[in-house]
């Protein structure tokens, strides 16, 4: 297996210099932290706002993250963020797309902060499980009373009727 490792950073160089690598990690929690070497980015034109601009510059970015395939996120977080993206996943791969703004340096600020954001929500701990109470019996007499109360003043604006 000679020459496989300097294979590999070869094929890591030549991501990075098409830009499909992204600088530097993304911290999504304290504890979740995406290498850099996990992130891709992709580069298009992009419609909207910027004139003549529009059609030369490639300011739109897609920036994709193996969620499935990530040795960077834990199992058991890895299952919980799984079951909560599945509608967003396309073969385990998680991409936001960004072109809102001129600058493909904004986009790719505003795609890392969304897909921060997007992980972030995923991987929260579950709500805690709602324990049923029941009213107190003080609660339900105060109840009972108020409606009584209501029900004397409805009874109170009727007609008076002769029987």
């Amino acid at each position: 297996m000679e020459g496989g490792g300097s294979e590999v950073a070869g094929d890591l160089a030549e991501d990075r210099a098409q830009g499909l690598i992204v600088a530097e990690d993304m911290i999504v929690t304290g504890t979740l932290v995406i290498p850099a070497s996990e992130l891709r980015e992709r580069f298009s034109r992009s419609s909207g706002p910027g004139g003549q601009n529009v059609n030369t510059t490639d300011s739109r970015v897609e920036l994709s993250f193996d969620l499935a395939n990530s040795p960077s996120v834990p199992e058991w977080l890895r299952t919980r963020m799984l079951d909560r993206l599945a509608t967003r996943l396309v073969d385990g791969v998680l991409t936001i797309a960004a072109s809102e703004q001129r600058a493909q340096l904004q986009n790719r600020a505003a795609a890392r902060e969304r897909l921060a954001s997007v992980l972030r929500d995923a991987a929260a701990a579950p709500p805690p499980v709602r324990r049923a109470t029941k009213p107190s019996r003080g609660a339900k007499e105060r109840r009972i009373a108020a409606k009584k109360r209501r029900g004397v003043t409805k009874r109170n604006r009727r007609a008076a009727t002769d029987d």
